[in-house]
């Protein structure tokens, strides 16, 4: 069953000269209830309007998208998102931040308190819940930040590139705490990523971008047994779906960096 559906979907922007931009045109594609969709793409394809458009922050020029056959009007509670550069409140502490959506909904003290520690422990941020962002790594701002949008118990998580400006060895920890968490909720996630091993590491399928303007090329089921582990990175099935990912998209790579030029 279909969770998200996204019908011919075209974004278009006005450009700086005045001229009209499409962003994505005629896409689409489907999530279904409880998987994990992996989205890549060359730089400045769309990925991240396609998740801005799902979450309803902005709407499309044309086209359509459903959550349980409905259509998004707006953002809704149902549906949470991970920025890469964590958009935390720097005013307010961790075990603030975490409550902040919360709050917003009017959920009752006791209940507050209760769902902040879940959360603190889950995404082992014990010791840290009076801490202010600047006093956190980058690594521990992102556990927060997913927390945060965890908290709000979405039924859709929406994942623009969350570990895309850390380290390589604090995004491996990410990815298998967030699979890790994925497996206890298994909740519907839209991840976007540059990273092909990530794509095939977190992910159901694998949804490849086409340069701008940009609609799907390929789909591509990632046929890996659960719950993954890093030393999945080493079989020859994981290889071979890295080459399979990377042959469909060096083409659209290309494009894009000529187009650039």
């Amino acid at each position: 069953m279909a969770k998200i559906e996204v019908h011919g979907l075209t974004r278009t922007f006005q450009a700086i000269k005045g001229e009209t931009v499409d962003a994505i045109h005629g896409l689409s594609f489907e999530v279904g209830d409880n998987e994990f969709v992996s989205i890549v793409g060359p730089s400045g394809c769309g990925k991240s309007t396609l998740l801005y458009i799902i979450a309803g922050f902005i709407p499309p020029t044309a086209g359509k998208v459903l959550i349980d056959h409905t259509p998004v009007r707006g953002p809704g509670p149902d549906r949470g998102i991970v920025f890469q550069e964590y958009a935390l409140f720097p005013w307010k502490t961790v075990q603030d931040n975490i409550k902040y959506g919360l709050e917003e909904k009017g959920v009752s003290k006791d209940e507050l308190e209760r769902t902040v520690q879940r959360y603190v422990r889950l995404m082992g941020l014990e010791g840290f819940q009076h801490k202010y962002p600047k006093e956190l790594s980058g690594g521990m701002k992102q556990r927060v930040a997913i927390a945060r949008a965890l908290a709000n118990d979405p039924e859709v998580m929406l994942m623009d590139e969350p570990f895309g400006s850390l380290d390589a060895q604090t995004r491996i920890v990410l990815q298998d705490e967030l699979l890790r968490i994925w497996e206890q909720k298994r909740m519907t996630v839209c991840f976007v990523t540059h990273n092909i091993e990530e794509a095939i590491l977190l992910g159901d399928r694998i949804c490849v971008m086409t340069a701008r303007p940009s609609t799907v090329k390929a789909t591509i089921l990632v046929e890996l047994p659960r719950p993954r582990t890093p030393e999945l990175r080493m079989s020859a099935a994981f290889t071979n779906l890295y080459r399979q990912v990377w042959e469909s998209l060096k083409e659209e790579v290309d494009k894009a960096l000529y187009e650039a030029s």
